[in-house]
């Protein structure tokens, strides 16, 4: 019985001993656990996840050689581990890149820091552009027309607009059909909205490298995911072989939209800044679900 009693006090004692926790320490665990967990997230979601069972693999054998007193391994191990991380920088470097876009977006910090948003306050475009857009979207599909239509919000869109053909055209349904119609100087590539305005035609976009993506899709609908993955922009995917009406924000796909769903999520985007937790409500499965 001493013995147990003495056992337990010299556990309080050694409890005793503890630093203090303050409030701002629990503050710092829980800024440093919601931190970790947002790059594991990142690392699974991008090639990085593949880089993380290599280096895996690699440390266990260097265990082993530790363990076996393998030197010339430890001695290896040893010279490249500088040369490993300049290595994961440069083959990463587009992963990284995406990764601080997103942090620095003023959508992600707005909540933190108010900016001046008067383009959300008097609506990015008007009810006729949500009509024709829709209207031109679904006549498209009945004759199966591919199309790609990239409406612009926070981000810029700059720098893809100049790799194609400035326009600067009034948005009617007539003309995104005559656009996208087989055979003509346009149809090739995507088309960039800003306000109520088309800015450029036969635009170049970022591939996804998404390896979730269902084979069934091919390019147009890869290079809208693509958009909506490095930008805050809407895509609108038409089909050229089903004919089916897809949209690609925030880095999801929506597939096989009805006129009325299309027409809710232009209203949605219309007047308010939208981030792509609220879309998650209505984004398809993980797999982009046929």
């Amino acid at each position: 019985m001493e013995a147990l009693w003495g056992t337990i006090s010299e556990y309080l004692n050694k409890i005793s001993r503890l630093p203090s926790i303050k409030l701002i320490d629990i503050v710092e665990i829980v800024i440093i656990s919601f931190l970790m967990y947002q790059i594991m997230v990142w690392i699974k979601n991008t090639r990085a996840w593949i880089l993380v069972k290599g280096i895996v693999v690699l440390l266990v054998f260097t265990l082993i050689a530790v363990l076996f007193q393998m030197n010339t391994i430890i001695w290896l191990a040893e010279k490249t581990l500088g040369l490993g991380v300049t290595a994961i920088i440069i083959v990463f470097q587009p992963e990284l890149r995406k990764a601080l876009e997103q942090l620095g977006r003023k959508n992600f910090i707005s909540g933190v820091i108010p900016f001046d948003d008067s383009k959300g306050a008097k609506g990015r475009f008007s009810d006729k552009t949500i009509q024709e857009l829709t209207k031109a979207a679904f006549s498209l599909a009945k004759t199966k027309t591919g199309a790609l239509i990239v409406i612009e919000q926070n981000d810029l869109l700059t720098e893809y607009e100049n790799t194609g053909i400035p326009l600067d055209s009034l948005i009617s349904s007539q003309l995104l059909i005559n656009i996208f119609e087989h055979n003509t100087p346009l149809h090739d590539g995507a088309i960039i909205i800003r306000g109520d305005r088309i800015v450029a035609a036969t635009c170049y976009l970022p591939l996804s490298d998404n390896m979730e993506i269902s084979k069934d899709l091919g390019t147009r609908h890869r290079a809208g995911l693509g958009i909506s993955e490095v930008t805050d922009s809407l895509t609108i995917i038409v089909s050229e072989e089903t004919g089916k009406v897809t949209v690609a924000f925030g880095g999801r796909l929506l597939r096989n939209l009805d006129s009325e769903n299309l027409r809710n999520k232009l209203v949605m985007l219309q007047n308010k800044t939208i981030d792509a937790k609220r879309f998650r409500l209505w984004k398809g499965r993980r797999r982009n679900e046929k």
